[in-house]
């Protein structure tokens, strides 16, 4: 069971990752 919930944590911590990287791109073309 403890191996589910790292697996789970890898994939969380890969959607804030895809989202963090979204709102960087934005706030680069807004400095722009």
């Amino acid at each position: 069971m403890g191996s589910l919930v790292k697996k789970r944590r890898k994939r969380m911590r890969k959607k804030k990752h895809k989202k963090m990287l979204k709102r960087t791109r934005a706030q680069r073309q807004r400095g722009r």
